[in-house]
């Protein structure tokens, strides 16, 4: 088994960072960079920074701020929000961005996906899909969780592994914000449907949580906001929670 990424998300909106509960009910927390140099010290794997509202404003990214915000990152870095082209893949890792990750536009133009995979390496592809179960089905949602698109879950992940996803990052919408874990059934669908890389999020309030959705949900990386900003509960702590459960993580 490959060790076990822990990932802290950052929410990013306007100048600042967020904290929602359902996508929703938006509350300021905290500016970007210095939770950035907090993170630099507390031994986390990855950072995934989402700008969650420029799809819904109709902009593209922001490369002088993700330019910054990278010069002072010292983990792999993930930027999602805003990517529409190829143009703006090749931008934001020209800005130090490591991987890009998109959602909505790849339901719009699934070639984004083939094309940047095959121009810059699945690798740096990560699709974000958000979702929500409804009678008894989960389907995916687009532009930050506020439109639903009408198709299952498994059937998207389907598709963009074979069109040369990396990484998915999964979401429950439901449970996103709430502290009280993680959707593994949604997850252990995802896993199920594709061979490659799945990150957890949505939910995360314990260790314990993180534990149960990679033992029973198969995540081969956990990602958590609120947990973080909000507990004092850290990464480095939750690595040798989990190590000590028996699951290889980054010591």
């Amino acid at each position: 088994m490959l060790k076990v990424r822990i990932i802290p998300t950052l929410l990013w909106k306007d100048v600042g960072l967020v904290k929602g509960i359902g996508f929703n009910s938006w509350r300021r927390i905290d500016t970007v960079l210095p939770a950035i140099k907090v993170y630099n010290m507390r031994d986390v794997d990855e950072l995934i920074l989402l700008d969650i509202s420029s799809t819904n404003e109709n902009r593209a990214p922001d490369y002088d701020s993700i330019k910054e915000f990278s010069e002072e990152c010292f983990v792999p870095f993930t930027v999602g929000g805003g990517i529409k082209s190829i143009e703006h893949i090749k931008e934001l890792l020209r800005s130090g961005a490591d991987k890009v990750a998109i959602n909505t536009e790849a339901f719009n133009n699934i070639n984004l996906i083939r094309e940047g995979a095959k121009m810059f390496g699945s690798q740096c592809i990560v699709v974000s899909i958000d979702a929500k179960k409804e009678n008894g089905k989960y389907y995916c949602y687009s532009h930050s969780g506020t439109k639903r698109t009408g198709i299952e879950v498994s059937e998207w992940a389907k598709k963009v592994a074979e069109n040369g996803a990396g990484e998915i990052l999964i979401t429950s919408i439901e449970k996103d914000g709430t502290m009280q874990g993680y959707d593994i059934e949604l997850v252990n669908k995802v896993i199920k449907s594709v061979k490659i890389p799945v990150i957890a999020s949505g939910g995360a309030g314990t260790f314990e949580d993180m534990y149960k959705v990679i033992n029973e949900g198969g995540a081969s990386a956990i990602a958590a906001a609120s947990m973080f900003h909000f507990t004092e509960q850290t990464p480095k702590e939750a690595k040798r929670y989990l190590s000590f459960k028996g699951i290889p993580v980054r010591l």
